[in-house]
């Protein structure tokens, strides 16, 4: 059974920093991509960044580009986003999501499993 947990959300100032873990099991991790993705109330739900199979690529939405960092342990199945910079806007439910064999798409639709998300809020 393919399980993501998501963790390390929370409340921060604006200006700070967090960082989000996902945890993955029951799935050959080296062989997904994995994305982060984000659903503040009322929005839909909206890429954030991706990483490749082999860590090799990355790809940012241009809202957090330059602030966020998405990585990748192979060994501990965990791939996370270190966000930098923190505003309001980003303040949602944060995803993660496998794609096998992906390179970090933007597009949901293409990632098989999902976690259940952590919540990042961020105070003005």
């Amino acid at each position: 059974q393919v399980q993501l947990v998501e963790s390390g959300g929370g409340l921060v100032q604006a200006g700070g920093s967090l960082r989000v873990s996902c945890a993955a099991s029951g799935l050959t991790f080296s062989s997904f991509a994995m994305g982060w993705f984000r659903q503040a109330p009322g929005k839909e739900r909206e890429f954030v960044a991706g990483i490749s199979w082999s860590g090799g690529r990355t790809a940012y939405a241009d809202s957090v580009e330059g602030r966020f960092t998405i990585s990748r342990d192979n060994a501990k199945k965990t791939v996370y986003l270190q966000m930098n910079s923190l505003k309001p806007e980003d303040t949602a439910l944060y995803y993660c999501a496998a794609h096998l064999l992906g390179n970090g798409s933007p597009h949901p639709a293409e990632y098989q499993y999902w976690g259940q998300g952590t919540q990042v809020t961020v105070s003005s």
